[in-house]
């Protein structure tokens, strides 16, 4: 799989519109949400090749990564003569460079992308790493392929566009690549002030999206087909994504990094009960966690829905849970099989820390 080029932009319109120029293509598309096309897309129009694209807006919303939507914008580039020599540019967040991705990976039998992503999420997770894909069967991520983009373009001038939900949200990744990093890594991370104004901290935010795409980068390129190492990227996924899926089922859906954020709780509980994780760390991650994320509500009876969800996790093999833990702060340990009771146990720690 060709390595993917990553550019935290300092002038987006310049900088995209010499990439452009750089390439050859027959016909440009832009991908948007109902969201990034009033809000962002305005702020690419001023590149001339941008003026003659294509546009293709689908839903907002990662409930609308589905089927039908791929379909939908498949439609849109068939009807529009796009060929295996188009390029289609993924304007938006995870929705849209997941949705988008496949899409590119799959028309023709592959066209070339370009990310932009507008989103914390999307800038330090969904759109850096070839992952693409769309929500299927109530399942997250259940359908796509491993597609790198030709570039990925990071301007951090989008995120000022965002609620506070979704800065926490792409929050919550940052805090997973730190935990599965260093000490030195995480460090900042917590200390950043989460609840001030976002539009007078772009800088010291934008030296954390660096520093923490920079730890996927890294893992990505070791094992960029998720054999062995990139599985620490999962981290707190395993039981996040079934309280996605959960969140789902019962029509109040939370955002990804909702999720993430209680799945990394449940996940340094397991940590701590397998692999020795430090008490105090374990500690001082479910004080910050509660600090900043509103709590997510289950019960007991929803524990057989979630340990199902957990078995269709993509990582699994030979119907064995595969869990990503940590022995300590970068201290990695992938493919770990958890009893039943124990990741039981995990939901029960959870919540009696955040719901009682």
């Amino acid at each position: 799989m060709p390595r993917q080029k990553v550019v935290i932009v300092k002038d987006l319109t310049s900088e995209l519109s010499a990439f452009l120029s750089s390439l050859t293509y027959n016909k440009l598309f832009i991908l948007t949400d109902e969201n990034t096309y009033t809000a962002c897309l305005p702020v690419l129009r001023p590149i001339p090749a941008i003026r003659d694209a294509a546009v293709i807006t689908v839903c907002a919303g990662d409930s609308h990564k589905n089927v039908e939507q791929l379909s939908y914008i498949w439609s849109c580039l068939s009807n529009e003569g796009a060929s295996r020599d188009s390029l289609l540019i993924n304007l938006g967040g995870g929705m849209i460079t997941d949705m988008g991705g496949f899409a590119g990976a799959t028309f023709k039998r592959g066209i070339r992308t370009i990310n932009i992503p507008t989103t914390l999420m999307a800038s330090v997770d969904a759109a850096v790493g070839g992952k693409t894909g769309i929500n299927f069967n109530g399942l997250k991520n259940e359908i796509g392929s491993f597609y790198p983009p030709l570039c990925v373009f990071i301007d951090c001038q989008f995120l000022q566009t965002l609620d506070h939900d979704n800065i926490l949200s792409g929050y919550a990744e940052m805090i997973k690549h730190a935990l599965i990093s260093s000490e030195e890594v995480l460090i900042p991370i917590l200390q950043f002030d989460l609840n001030s104004q976002l539009s007078t901290l772009s800088f010291p935010l934008s030296t954390l999206v660096t520093q923490s795409v920079a730890v996927k980068e890294a893992i990505v390129e070791q094992d960029p087909l998720e054999k062995g190492i990139r599985k620490a990227l999962n981290f707190g996924h395993t039981v996040g994504h079934a309280f996605e899926s959960l969140s789902f089922l019962k029509q109040r859906p939370i955002l990804h990094g909702h999720a993430v954020a209680a799945g990394i709780v449940c996940e340094l509980y397991l940590s701590h009960r397998i692999c020795g994780f430090p008490l105090p760390s374990l500690s001082r991650m479910v004080h910050y966690i509660k600090e900043h994320y509103p709590p997510f509500f289950y019960e007991c009876k929803d524990y057989d829905k979630l340990y199902e969800f957990m078995t269709h996790d993509k990582k699994n093999e030979g119907g064995i849970i595969n869990f990503t833990l940590l022995a300590g702060i970068g201290e990695v340990r992938i493919n770990r099989e958890v009893p039943k009771n124990k990741v039981l146990e995990s939901l029960d720690f959870y919540r009696e820390s955040f719901c009682f």
